[in-house]
């Protein structure tokens, strides 16, 4: 009988120690996935469309298919309708198996998309290069970064009521964007085709000023650049930056004249994705631009934009 009862106990007492050490060896295999600094999740007051949401992932999803290292997030980021917005639907069903879900904000202007960064409506904004940004940021006060380069859009020049540039008329009415850096870069478009001479060393802080020979006398209109290509008609010729040129039909292809790909512009130039310095880091963000920067899109703005706009990393 004491027999038995021993042998009970001992029995008892094994199971006992493989439950506590299975609990252990499951406590010990547990890793918790990081957790990186997420941006802030607060509404934009611009009109917002939640382009994202159409791909039918939801931010919970299966953490199977998630990348570890970042946890699932809602970035809101602002963007000029083309073709920036059009290349960030393309990454969203990318990043959502990723856990990332983008809410992208359409914005037509160039200032917004900065301030709503700058005052955290907006985790991250795409439709600038780094000469806009630099001049916002001196002008503001503010410090928002670069996290990374996707794409360069050639500037075009395109015909209104006039068509021959090589027999362009005294006088010619010629729109140029009227931010400074954009304006530069129209100023040396027109230097690249010998209807213009600009000072010597000036570059791409090039003003009106800065004009040393004009032999056509051209009469240089300053336009804001979103209303460049409505006011074609009115003009003999005018210089476009390349997503609004997109926007209003126009292909480069169709320009009479175009930026040189190994130019200082094309240097210059190349669109980023910005952020608050302090989220220049940011997991999720980063996953975006690596996204923005993949083959997969690159072959698409291969195949889209017809050169109207080029990859870059």
């Amino acid at each position: 009988m004491k027999t038995i009862r021993e042998n009970v106990r001992r029995i008892t007492t094994a199971a006992a120690s493989l439950i506590i050490g299975a609990s252990l060896l499951a406590g010990c295999g547990k890793t918790e996935p990081t957790t990186p600094q997420t941006p802030a999740d607060t509404n934009s007051d611009a009109t917002a469309t939640d382009a994202a949401t159409d791909t039918g992932t939801d931010a919970g999803t299966d953490a199977t298919s998630q990348d570890a290292s970042v946890e699932p997030v809602t970035l809101k980021i602002g963007a000029s309708v083309t073709p920036h917005a059009e290349l960030l639907r393309e990454v969203a069903p990318i990043l959502a198996e990723q856990g990332i879900t983008l809410e992208i904000i359409e914005m037509e202007d160039v200032v917004t998309p900065n301030t709503g960064v700058a005052d955290g409506s907006l985790d991250a904004n795409f439709f600038q290069h780094v000469p806009f940004l630099d001049s916002f940021n001196a002008e503001n006060g503010t410090d928002l970064v670069s996290i990374g380069a996707t794409h360069y859009e050639p500037f075009g020049l395109y015909a209104g009521k006039s068509s021959d540039l090589a027999n362009i008329a005294d006088g010619a009415v010629v729109g140029v964007p009227n931010n400074a850096t954009n304006e530069a870069r129209a100023l040396l478009l027109l230097q690249q085709e010998g209807i213009i001479t600009l000072k010597e060393g000036a570059d791409i802080t090039a003003t009106v000023e800065d004009i040393e020979e004009n032999p056509h006398n051209i009469d240089i209109k300053e336009i804001a650049p979103e209303q460049l290509v409505r006011s074609l008609p009115d003009l003999d010729f005018a210089i476009i930056n390349g997503n609004y040129a997109l926007e209003g039909g126009l292909k480069v292809k169709d320009a009479l004249a175009v930026e040189n790909a190994d130019g200082v512009a094309a240097q210059t130039y190349k669109n980023v994705v910005v952020a608050k310095a302090e989220n220049k880091d940011n997991a999720a963000l980063k996953k975006l631009v690596e996204a923005l920067q993949s083959q997969e899109i690159q072959d698409y703005i291969n195949n889209t934009y017809d050169g109207a706009v080029v990859p870059v990393k």
